[in-house]
């Protein structure tokens, strides 16, 4: 009787343990044409409409207008019989004015990864003899609604309130069956919650320096498989610098979190760097960037892309970024309108 009464406290705890896993999806990178060019050192940058996803305080420092509408998928590795494996597609809208902006993003995250031998353990490659994989699909719609405050001349805080509907569902399969096009097709029940992300932006002279909390009020959407696993979107920190030159034509910068993420290929934590520099008309612009898992220093990610002036104020933007070792992919292109 005793041992029955072990077994059942000890099965109580593991389930305690998995009902809320943490978010297996690296989305900071996914949104922003501009900050994919530069591989994500875009924390301190963020002066156009995507300042609502990368950092709200940045608002302050762009355009009087601007409007980005934007698509764009990512692929982690490349290799399409890879297991662990992880896609995102999204699809984004964004506006705003100094004081105030709006946005709408649509993410999709399909994962496929084994399912662990043993009680614990994180999903990597070390369990890729498993024979059943674990198909996972996160489907995220968010809207926005984005103010600010400046604190003085040097600094500026601002906030996301969000209104987060996603959708959850996840299914073990026979590695014969389990594919990314097949986690793709699974459905769940979904879920709204309100969500905040909160930035901060300091300028002196011509450095600046941003910090991002996103998720600052964590959300958890739970999937429809008999065990209820749910999953849930942490809280993230991440950290930038910029610096511009004189006339703002090119400006360097860098990106680090400050916390950990798990994916479906393993734990993350990234430091990025990148430039952009511009034609002294501002009709064309280039960028380009790296970025590494500070865990995982052998996979190098880098970037680049480009803006055309279509008409003045009119930008067609587009960004590629590709893995040293074929680790990952990606690609965006986006429309924007500044003026």
């Amino acid at each position: 009787m005793t041992n029955k009464l072990l077994l059942r406290a000890a099965v109580a705890a593991a389930l305690v343990l998995v009902s809320a896993i943490g978010a297996s999806a690296q989305m900071s990178e996914a949104i922003g044409i501009r900050a994919q060019g530069m591989s994500g050192a875009f924390t301190a940058v963020a002066d156009d409409a995507t300042a609502t996803w990368w950092n709200p305080a940045g608002l302050a420092s762009g355009a009087y207008f601007n409007t980005v509408v934007e698509t764009g998928r990512q692929r982690q590795p490349t290799n399409e019989s890879a297991v662990p494996a992880s896609e995102t597609i999204n699809r984004g809208f964004s506006l705003a004015y100094p004081a105030l902006g709006l946005s709408y993003y649509r993410l999709q995250i399909s994962e496929i990864q084994p399912v662990a031998s043993t009680g614990g353990g994180t999903p990597g490659r070390q369990d890729e003899g498993s024979r059943d994989i674990r198909l996972q699909r996160l489907v995220l719609s968010q809207f926005g609604a984005t103010v600010g405050q400046s604190m003085g001349s040097h600094l500026v805080l601002a906030s996301t309130l969000k209104l987060v509907r996603g959708s959850l569902a996840t299914e073990v399969r026979p590695a014969i069956a389990a594919s990314i096009d097949a986690a793709e097709e699974l459905e769940g029940p979904s879920e709204t919650h309100a969500a905040l992300d909160i930035g901060a932006l300091a300028r002196v002279g011509r450095l600046r320096l941003g910090l991002m909390v996103r998720n600052a009020t964590e959300t958890t959407f739970f999937g429809d498989d008999d065990r209820g696993t749910g999953l849930t979107l942490d809280r993230r920190f991440r950290a930038g610098v910029a610096l511009g030159s004189h006339s703002n034509l090119t400006m360097l910068a860098a990106d680090f979190d400050l916390t950990r993420s798990l994916t479906a290929t393993g734990e993350q934590q990234r430091a990025a760097v990148g430039v952009e520099g511009w034609s002294v008309s501002r009709r064309i612009g280039l960028r380009g960037g790296a970025s590494v898992n500070m865990l995982d220093t052998d996979r190098i990610v880098v970037s680049g892309g480009a803006s055309v002036a279509v008409r003045k104020g009119t930008y067609v933007d587009v960004a590629g970024a590709l893995g040293s070792d074929d680790s990952q992919s990606g690609w965006g292109f986006a429309l924007r309108v500044t003026f």
